[in-house]
């Protein structure tokens, strides 16, 4: 009876050391002496300790930092960009089968690809159309991860850093910039009130005595404030009518 109940627990302890949990977010790669011989599903599965050997990958979206990287942009001038990566494993054999490290491998592809986007375009492009070079990245690192099972969901660029001296010549180009278009708006305000003065000189040559009425209204609005010195022009409707009597 003890003999029996011994060999159970034997058996039983054997039976558990041959078993693996896979996860649900997880899937299993299974080789036996050395060849892949097929994948594991989540759950509880029997692995054949010597003979098999199971690396477990994780299949979920995985959002990796990509460190700053020093570039020098097409216009020659040096910028540090750091960025995160969004992937995620579709075949886990390809993974584990086709590079050695994926994880290192994808983070170094993103680098590279990183600094070679960026030595391709001007500072104001890459300050400008972020989400345009972000999928251009996203695309070129897609394309060489797609052999190792791995998609790029995406590519966001989060920090643009320039030198010193590069950001105090951009403050004096917005500078310069927002001048420009305060002398442009100020001409143009000139031209509309010089349109409407010439308007309204027209309007008032026309009609007799109406320069005489804005006159005085002009001094009724004026004398409001007692502490203003009025000087009262004369019209020339005054001084033509002079004339006329002489």
């Amino acid at each position: 009876m003890w003999y029996l109940l011994i060999f159970v627990v034997l058996v039983v302890i054997v039976t558990l050391s041959f078993l693996r949990q896979v996860n649900q977010y997880e899937r299993g790669v299974i080789l036996t002496m050395g060849r892949f011989s097929g994948m594991k599903n989540p759950g509880w599965r029997l692995i054949i300790p010597v003979f098999q050997r199971m690396t477990k990958i994780d299949i979920r979206l995985k959002a990796v930092n990509v460190p700053d990287q020093r570039a020098i942009t097409k216009d020659n001038i040096s910028v540090s960009v750091n960025a995160v990566i969004y992937y995620k494993v579709k075949d886990a054999s390809q993974a584990v089968l086709e590079v050695e490290d994926f994880q290192y491998a994808v983070s170094q592809m993103a680098q590279t690809t990183m600094r070679n986007v960026v030595g391709q375009v001007e500072l104001d492009e890459l300050l400008s159309n972020r989400e345009s070079i972000s999928e251009k990245i996203k695309s070129i690192i897609d394309g060489a991860t797609v052999s190792w099972g791995v998609t790029v969901q995406d590519v966001e660029l989060k920090d643009i850093d320039l030198p010193t001296e590069m950001e105090r010549t951009i403050a004096k180009q917005a500078e310069a910039e927002r001048e420009r278009r305060a002398v442009i708006i100020q001409s143009e305000g000139e031209v509309i009130a010089a349109a409407n003065m010439a308007k309204a000189a027209e309007i008032l040559s026309t009609a007799p005595g109406a320069l005489h009425l804005r006159t005085l209204q002009s001094i009724n609005d004026v004398s409001s404030d007692a502490s203003n010195t009025i000087i009262f022009t004369i019209p020339l409707e005054i001084l033509r009518a002079f004339e006329k009597k002489v």
